[in-house]
Formats: structure tokens, C-alpha cells, sequence
């Protein structure tokens, strides 16, 4: 079986770092992909679906030098469901259920500098982070 999923997105904070017990790095994103489209009145409609990305090893560390809060990201990776394979849930403070859409990354592209240019990468990233994405073509 095989398994994967891409994204392009903006992250909504700033990259979190911590380091396991064994001192393997991991970054978490918070990434939002926005869909867009017209009813059927031709009114245009979007929706916006939050995901927790988990970044290991050395890009985990690259990620949390070079990407802020608005950052425009492709992500590719796998989805991490709960035991059942489903998204997982939770209560939130209201005391209502949600639920998390969860992957871990293998390859984070940096699609925008840390200063938030779009020059897929500049200065503040490193080269090899430029991807051929023109960024009019970003559905957000």
C-alpha cells in the first residue's frame, strides 16, 4: 500500500522546535490550505481546512530558521490518522468535538522568505528551498 499526500499552504504561527528525549529534532506547523469556488447563484465560496505538520530531523531545524507565520509552504508527506485511521478528535474548550488533520512531512519546500516576499526563496533561505511555482498560480 502507498500513501501520499501534498500541500501547499501559508503557516498560521510560527514553527515550533523541540527535541525528542533522544534529541531528535521535530517541528511542528500549523498549515492552511484554502479551496475556493462558485455556487451555483456564481457567488464565490472558500474553505479553509487547517493541518498539523510534523517535520524530523534536520529540515524539522531549517523550517524553524527560515519560516515564520505567514510563510507559504509545499508539503509532502503522509497522513497520520488516529488508531482507527480517522482524523483525530478532540473536545474543545466549549466543550464541543473537533477533529485534526495530521501528517508527517518528508520534504517541506519553502515557497516564500522568511520576510515574507515571495521570492521562493532570497536571502533569507537557502537555494535549494526555490521551487518552480508561480505564485499567482497558488489558489490563495
Amino acid at each position: 500500500m502507498y500513501q501520499h499526500i501534498t500541500l501547499v499552504g501559508s503557516l498560521g504561527r510560527d514553527p515550533e522546535l523541540r527535541y525528542t528525549p533522544a534529541g531528535q529534532p521535530v517541528t511542528d506547523l500549523s498549515v492552511a490550505t484554502k479551496e475556493v469556488w462558485k455556487d451555483q447563484a456564481g457567488e464565490k465560496q472558500d474553505r479553509t481546512t487547517w493541518w498539523k505538520v510534523s517535520v524530523w530531523g534536520k529540515q524539522a531545524e531549517n523550517c524553524n530558521q527560515f519560516l515564520t507565520k505567514g510563510s507559504r509552504v509545499l508539503v509532502e508527506g503522509t497522513l497520520r490518522g488516529d488508531e482507527s485511521g480517522n482524523p483525530r478528535t478532540y473536545q474543545k474548550k466549549d466543550g464541543t468535538t473537533g477533529s485534526s488533520f495530521e501528517m508527517t512531512a518528508k520534504e517541506v519546500r519553502f515557497l516564500s522568505a522568511k520576510n515574507g516576499s515571495d521570492d521562493g526563496g532570497g536571502a533569507a533561505a537557502p537555494a535549494a528551498t526555490k521551487v518552480g511555482v508561480a505564485m499567482d498560480d497558488l489558489p490563495f
